[in-house]
């Protein structure tokens, strides 16, 4: 469990706070690139407890501005998208993406570019890939390096991006990303149906066989990499390997070939969290929609899961499908559906000084026991964890395999097992 004071500083991330600070340093996804039309109209953005627009020029160009027109703090999702910025309809000020004021039309004109000079415009850096637009919201005049995980550069086809919408604190769902233990059973009917034992084959039954796997982890500069092992039979065990870069991403493990997918969870405020699926193939197009591997889903990939209900209706949790033998009631959906409801269950924050944690939870203990030391070391000295220069973002790539019970883990070659099964 957590002390009051130390849940605080974990999951408050508004302007002033320690973590809100931290965390700004990050390059995050704002949105889908799909989202913002050249020449379009302005998506509006909330993070970190902020309001912005995000939109495309029409040459194509992306930014990322403050929402509060700076004149009189008109909203500039109105605003014209022209070429060089940003125009808005109020008064007719327009910005560009860097963050200038660059036409003053209401002053006079001797003084209007004078004037226009001066008006203060918050806009941030932002960088294409993945099928996404990230944003850099720090301090620093030079944003960090980008962290090219191998899914952002990735031809087009080959990259899923998907956003789902929690009521819950940042930290609810980055928890929830990490734990392993929980799948055997939240996910237990999806993992036994027909279309989980397709999507995942044989670890589908290595995955409920074993409800506590041994956990063992590897430090790493960008985080950790945990080894959840469980029993086979036969003299073999099951592994799956995740790679966790913090302070957003997991690696969720998956056969050595094939689609992949990682998660991140970025705070939009205290009690509201943008949950990313990114599904991507290094090999080959994505052919499937992967979010939807276990059921239907809102077709809007802004927000997949607008259409899973709440505690008004115990997120439609179906009793009878339970007395017939589902596990979780929450029919007809994928694993993520499962996550947010349970995650949303909890509460906006959970007051962490009441759980009871065991065995399972090491890799809660460690991912909390690594944040919070990162967010002292940056409030206290300025020092910005999990972004060592010699970080090699792309080779970060998590994994599950079947291999003989006195190997380790660690130097075992999945590739060369798959190869082998062929």
């Amino acid at each position: 469990m957590l002390n009051k004071a130390d849940n605080e500083l974990l999951t408050r991330v508004g302007p002033g706070t320690a973590m809100g600070a931290m965390l700004r340093e990050y390059w995050v996804p704002a949105c889908r690139s799909a989202t913002l039309e050249a020449g379009g109209a302005p998506e509006k953005i909330h993070l970190f407890g902020e309001n912005f627009v995000a939109f495309r020029s029409p040459d194509g160009t992306p930014g990322f501005l403050q929402e509060a027109c700076p004149h009189r703090c008109a909203s500039l999702r109105l605003a014209r998208n022209e070429e060089g910025g940003l125009r808005c309809i109020f008064h007719g000020w327009k910005f560009s993406a860097a963050g200038k004021c660059i036409d003053a039309p209401t002053e006079p004109r001797a003084q209007r570019e004078k004037f226009a000079d001066s008006v203060p415009v918050r806009s941030h850096r932002v960088h294409e890939a993945g099928g996404m637009v990230w944003v850099y919201m720090g301090a620093k005049e030079t944003p960090p390096r980008f962290p090219d995980y191998e899914f952002t550069d990735l031809p087009e086809g080959h990259v899923q991006p998907y956003r789902g919408i929690i009521r819950t604190n940042w930290l609810q769902g980055l928890e929830a990303l990490l734990d392993s233990a929980h799948v055997t059973f939240l996910h237990a009917t999806n993992l036994d149906s027909a279309k989980g034992r397709s999507y995942f084959k044989d670890e589908s039954d290595m995955m409920l066989a074993d409800g506590a796997p041994v956990f063992e982890f590897d430090e790493r500069p960008y985080g950790f990499r945990e080894g959840a092992i469980r029993e086979e039979a036969e003299g073999r065990r099951y592994a799956r390997v995740r790679e966790v870069s913090l302070p957003f991403f997991s690696f969720i493990p998956s056969a050595p070939r094939g689609p992949r997918m990682v998660c991140c969870s970025i705070p939009i405020d205290d009690v509201t969290t943008a949950q990313w699926y990114i599904a991507y193939d290094t090999d080959a197009p994505i052919r499937h929609n992967m979010i939807g591997a276990f059921g239907t889903w809102s077709e809007n990939p802004d927000h997949f899961n607008a259409d899973m209900g709440g505690p008004e209706d115990n997120w439609q949790q179906d009793r009878e499908a339970m007395k017939a033998g589902h596990w979780s009631g929450i029919i007809g959906r994928s694993n993520a559906y499962e996550d947010f409801a349970v995650q949303e269950s909890m509460g906006p924050i959970v007051d962490r000084t009441k759980e009871y944690l065991g065995t399972c939870d090491r890799v809660i203990y460690r991912a909390r026991r690594l944040l919070l030391d990162a967010v002292r070391r940056h409030r206290d000295v300025g020092e910005l964890a999990f972004s060592a220069e010699e970080i090699d973002y792309g080779a970060i790539r998590a994994v599950s395999f079947a291999y003989p019970a006195d190997a380790d883990w660690r130097e075992v070659d999945p590739e060369g097992l798959a190869e082998a099964a062929e």
